[in-house]
C-alpha cells in the first residue's frame, strides 16, 4: 500500500510548500496555506480518453522552424445573439477555454444553459456537478427553450466525464461548476486548489487535443476574485465575468482576458422570469427619463469597447454638516473624482472645499473611460448653484489639470449616438474639430476650450 503524501498549497496563488507556514512566500497572503492528501500517479495511470489520433498518443513533438508551419483556419462557431458573441469577439473559436465567474444567483448556470439550448445545429454535453437533471429540465422549461442536440449529464469525476465525451462525440462542452469537478488521481476534496488545478488542466489538454471548445462556470470568492489558484486565470484562454446588483435586473458581461478578441466590450442582459434577455439599445435604459429637468444631473457620452453609450451622471453637492467634507463616487474612480474637484477649486475658482460631494453613475455600471469628465463636472455645477441642465444636452470631453477641455478618442460615434437618440446639442473639445466633418450631423456640436465658456454657455 502506497504511503499516503500530503502537502500544503497555497488558495490565493497555487504555491506548494513541504510544511505550513503563516505567510505564504510566493504571493505574501497570510493564512493561505491549506493541507491536503495527494497521491503521485503512475505511469500507466492516466487514460488518454480524448486523443483523436491513438497512434500519435505517445509521439513527442519536435521543434519546426515558424515559417514552416502551416496555417489553418479555423472558423468561429456563431453563437445566437449579439451580446456574448460581441464579448467573445466574433464568436467561440474551436479548442478554446472559457472560464465563465459571476456572484451566486447572478444567472451564470441560466446563461450557458441559453447558450447549450440556442446551438441547434451543434452536439452540446451540459456537465452539471451541482443541479440534477429535472432541475435543468425544469429550467430550460421556464426559459421556453428546447432542442434536440443538447445532452444533459450530471457527473462530477473526470474520468466518467471523458467516457461520456467519448461516446457522444460532443462539439462542444460546458462545465458547470469546476469547482464540483474532481479528479481520481488526487485524493483531496472537490474545490480543493489541486482539484481545481488538475481538472482545468484536464480540461484544457481536451480542448486543445480535440479542437472542442469548454465552457467552464467557476464560483468567486467574497472579495469578487475567481475561487481556486490564481494559475486558473493563466491557463484559460477567455475569462468572462457576470456582474449585475441581485436588487436589479439588468446583468453586465464583460472579458477581463481574451487570447481572441478585445478585453473592452461589455453585453448587458436583463433578467426576467423567462430567463436572460439582451439590451440592444443599452443607452435608452441607462438615461432617466424625466418630466422635468433635474439640477445635478448630466449626460455623458462614452465608450465600451465598441460600442457607444450614454449615460446618466448624476451629482450632488451639500453644504457639510461636519467638519470635514464627505466624497463619495459609485461607478466612477473616487481619486479621478477628486482631482476633478481640486480643478474646480483652484482654476475656476469655485469653493467647493467645505461642501458634500456626491456621485453616482446611474444603471450600476462602472465607468473608466476620460470623456465622461466634462459631464461630471458639469453635472457638479449644476447642483452647486441648483441649476437645471436641458435635458437635450450632452457631453463628450476630458477635463485636463490645468482645466482645458481635452479631446477624446472616437468623437464621431459619441456624436452620432446622441444624435440618434434626440439629443440637439453636444460639448465637446475643439481638438476634435480637426478632421471631423460636421454638415453630416443634425445634432448641434459646441466646441469649447476651457471650462470658463462651458459655464456660461450653460447658466449664463
Amino acid at each position: 500500500m502506497a504511503k499516503t503524501k500530503t502537502t500544503y498549497f497555497c488558495q490565493s496563488c497555487g504555491a506548494q510548500a513541504a510544511k505550513w507556514a503563516g505567510k505564504c512566500n510566493s504571493c505574501g497572503e497570510w493564512n493561505t496555506l491549506v493541507e491536503e492528501i495527494v497521491q503521485k500517479e503512475t505511469k500507466n495511470d492516466r487514460l488518454q480518453l480524448f486523443s483523436t489520433n491513438k497512434n500519435e498518443r505517445h509521439q513527442s513533438n519536435k521543434p519546426v522552424l515558424l515559417q514552416e508551419i502551416g496555417l489553418t483556419e479555423y472558423p468561429r462557431i456563431q453563437v445566437p445573439g449579439q451580446e456574448l458573441p460581441r464579448v467573445l469577439g466574433g464568436g467561440v473559436v474551436p479548442g478554446s477555454l472559457v472560464l465563465f465567474g459571476g456572484e451566486p444567483g447572478i444567472g451564470k448556470s441560466t446563461l450557458m444553459l441559453q447558450l447549450a439550448l440556442r446551438l441547434k445545429n451543434l452536439r452540446v454535453l451540459y456537465v452539471s456537478g451541482e443541479e440534477s437533471e429535472q432541475q435543468i429540465k425544469m429550467r430550460a422549461e421556464r426559459i421556453g427553450m428546447t432542442t434536440e442536440s443538447c445532452f444533459i449529464l450530471q457527473e462530477t469525476n473526470t474520468q466518467n466525464i471523458f467516457t461520456q465525451i467519448e461516446k457522444v462525440q460532443p462539439q462542444l462542452v460546458i462545465i458547470d461548476s469546476i469547482q464540483t469537478i474532481h479528479t481520481s488521481y488526487i485524493e483531496s476534496s472537490p474545490g480543493s486548489v489541486s482539484q481545481v488545478r488538475e481538472c482545468a488542466a484536464e480540461f484544457l489538454r481536451f480542448a486543445k487535443e480535440t479542437n472542442v471548445p469548454v465552457f467552464m462556470i467557476g464560483h468567486i470568492t467574497k472579495e469578487g476574485s475567481l475561487a481556486g489558484p490564481k494559475v486558473l486565470e493563466h491557463m484559460v484562454d477567455t475569462v468572462l465575468q457576470f456582474e449585475g446588483d441581485r436588487n436589479h435586473i439588468y446583468r453586465l458581461l464583460r472579458a477581463t482576458k481574451n487570447r481572441f478578441g478585445s478585453t473592452n466590450e461589455m453585453g448587458i442582459y436583463e433578467m426576467n422570469g423567462d430567463g436572460l434577455k439582451e439590451v440592444l439599445n443599452p443607452s435608452e435604459i441607462l438615461i432617466t427619463n424625466r418630466k422635468d429637468a433635474t439640477s445635478g444631473v448630466a449626460i455623458a457620452a462614452t465608450l465600451e469597447g465598441n460600442r457607444p453609450l450614454l449615460i446618466e451622471t448624476q451629482a450632488l453637492v451639500s453644504s457639510a454638516a461636519y467638519g470635514t467634507p464627505q466624497r463619495s463616487s459609485t461607478g466612477f474612480d473616487l481619486r479621478r473624482l477628486s482631482m476633478l474637484l481640486a480643478v474646480l477649486e483652484k482654476r475656476c475658482g469655485f469653493r467647493l472645499g467645505a461642501k458634500d460631494v456626491f456621485i453616482n453613475i446611474a444603471g450600476g455600471i462602472k465607468v473608466e473611460d476620460p470623456g465622461i469628465d466634462l459631464a461630471l463636472v458639469c453635472g457638479v455645477l449644476s447642483s452647486n448653484e441648483d441649476l437645471p441642465i436641458a435635458q437635450n444636452i450632452c457631453f463628450a470631453a476630458e477635463v485636463g489639470l490645468t482645466g482645458e477641455i481635452r479631446p477624446v478618442s472616437r468623437i464621431e460615434q459619441r456624436i452620432s449616438e446622441a444624435q440618434k437618440l434626440g439629443f440637439e446639442k453636444i460639448y465637446i473639445s475643439s481638438y476634435n474639430l480637426k478632421g471631423l466633418d460636421t454638415r453630416h450631423y443634425k445634432i448641434e456640436i459646441i466646441a469649447v476650450t476651457k471650462m470658463e465658456e462651458v459655464f456660461s454657455s450653460l447658466f449664463g
